[in-house]
């Protein structure tokens, strides 16, 4: 039986092949706008498939639903084919499953508060130093205080509940300031205005639906429709990684497999990079670097390999550079960087290349057989299988008929959590001081005292919420 090459990619002067068990080393796919890298992504994709790896990816524009219908005959297609030797050339739909944040498009993909973190929500709300403490302190209190934080009602009213105690609370948490809370809780209102009330809450994303094989055992495709998405860049950045992370977390060690379990195209990388403090650069740079263990393979696909930091870009493995602008010194500096990341070909110079390539056409270099990359190839891009270009709403709907999770995210669930807890000791305690108007006199006068307190501090507040908050965190006192 003749050895699999693995994953044919294209050819230059020779086939170039991306070898399966090394595809966990992660990699890179850049270039210019209208330079190829979607249908780049989309022919590594369908391999991936092929092999029963599941694979996800952003759809930015929308071309990539077409990998659910197959291709259609081309003259260029066939030249292409022919040009490279791909003989057995043919068309093929693959099992692709439609994801949208806002349920528009695909199926709905939510994670609650608690599973995104301080971190994630601090980067997604650009709070500074300050800022990200309170947050961290409410998620602490949250855990002291046995509440769920599910969706961003809980969060919202978690920081009332700490700003409204902050003097109680500072001693144990740290100082919460009024004015930083309130700070934050005006950037929730605007994430909330862009949509992410309808990401946060449940029912949560199980990882594992994106790691299922179709009925031909090829592995799923799993399509985020992005497109409304990228007018949110903080909010898609953040949400990638924290799949990212989540996966981390949640897969176990499988060292090197012989074919990853799951290949994660990240698109549009530089979002993730773009005005990300220290900290959660070293947090990717500590999750790209320990998921391969895992058996993940990330793919970062961008327009500049700069858009990329350094400590990142060295573990990136396996490259596909399509061709890159050198009209500005930063443009310029750009092409030498790319260069010079390649393993040197002596038949041509990788920096004039670069700025030479035409449409689907790159300079491939991937890892060997002891993971030492590869020599540069400049390389004809196969053509896809499955159609270039967007698939039609009906199509769409089709497929997502036809999808195996059908119905399990549609609807939202509102679980008993730190807002519903909240409430309820206000209303307990409002009730309790009720029941002493009702016979006034009775109770100590340390009790009095401290009654007086809560009902001036009550007074004070300018919200419904914030009385009712109030009310039950004094509410103990009363009692005691």
């Amino acid at each position: 039986m003749q050895e699999d090459p693995g994953i044919f990619i294209g050819k230059g002067e020779q086939p170039v092949y991306l070898l399966p068990r090394l595809a966990n080393r992660h990699g890179l796919i850049a270039g210019a706008t209208g330079t190829g890298k979607t249908v780049s992504l989309q022919v590594l994709a369908e391999d991936f498939s092929r092999r029963g790896v599941p694979v996800f990816m952003a759809d930015v524009k929308g071309d990539l639903s077409g990998m659910s219908q197959a291709g259609k005959e081309h003259p260029k297609l066939r030249e292409r084919a022919n040009v490279i030797g791909l003989d057995a050339y043919s068309f093929e739909a693959f099992p692709v499953v439609f994801w949208d944040l806002f349920g528009k498009k695909g199926h709905r993909l939510r994670a609650t508060v608690s599973e995104m973190g301080p971190l994630l929500l601090a980067r997604m709300l650009g709070l500074n130093d300050t800022q990200e403490g309170i947050l961290y302190a409410v998620f602490k209190i949250a855990d002291d205080q046995g509440m769920l934080l599910l969706d961003l009602k809980d969060l919202r009213a978690l920081l009332t509940f700490a700003g409204e105690n902050a003097k109680t609370l500072r001693l144990e948490y740290g100082n919460i300031s009024g004015a930083s809370v309130g700070a934050i809780q005006r950037r929730l209102l605007v994430l909330e205005q862009e949509g992410a009330r309808q990401f946060m809450g449940e029912p949560a994303l199980d990882l594992f639906d994106f790691m299922h094989t179709g009925a031909n055992g090829y592995g799923n495709v799993n399509i985020l429709t992005a497109d409304q998405l990228m007018q949110m860049p903080k909010l898609y950045a953040t949400f990638l990684l924290w799949l990212l992370s989540e996966l981390f977390e949640e897969l176990p060690e499988v060292g090197d497999p012989e074919k990853p379990r799951l290949v994660f195209f990240f698109d549009e990388a530089h979002l993730l990079f773009k005005d990300a403090p220290r900290a959660l650069i070293e947090k990717i740079e500590q999750v790209v670097r320990l998921i391969r263990s895992k058996g993940v393979g990330v793919y970062f696909v961008t327009q500049n390999p700069l858009d990329i930091p350094d400590t990142i870009l060295g573990q990136l493995g396996n490259r596909i550079q399509h061709a890159l602008r050198a009209y500005t010194p930063r443009e310029q500096k750009a092409v030498r960087a790319a260069a010079t990341t390649f393993r040197e070909n002596p038949a041509f110079d990788a920096a004039d290349a670069i700025k030479e390539l035409g449409v689907g056409e790159a300079l491939v270099s991937t890892l060997g057989g002891k993971g030492i990359p590869g020599m540069v190839e400049r390389t004809l891009i196969r053509p896809p299988a499955s159609r270039i270009g967007p698939a039609t709403p009906a199509e769409r709907q089709a497929v997502m008929d036809e999808s195996p999770f059908r119905g399990r995210y549609d609807q939202a669930v509102d679980r008993h959590s730190a807002y519903e807890m909240l409430k309820e000791r206000a209303d307990k305690v409002a009730s309790s001081q009720a029941g002493k108007k009702a016979a006034p006199g009775s109770g100590s006068n340390r009790q009095g005292v401290v009654e007086a307190m809560v009902k001036s501090m009550v007074r004070s507040l300018g919200t419904s919420l914030g009385r009712a908050i109030s009310r039950g965190v004094l509410g103990s006192i009363l009692k005691g």
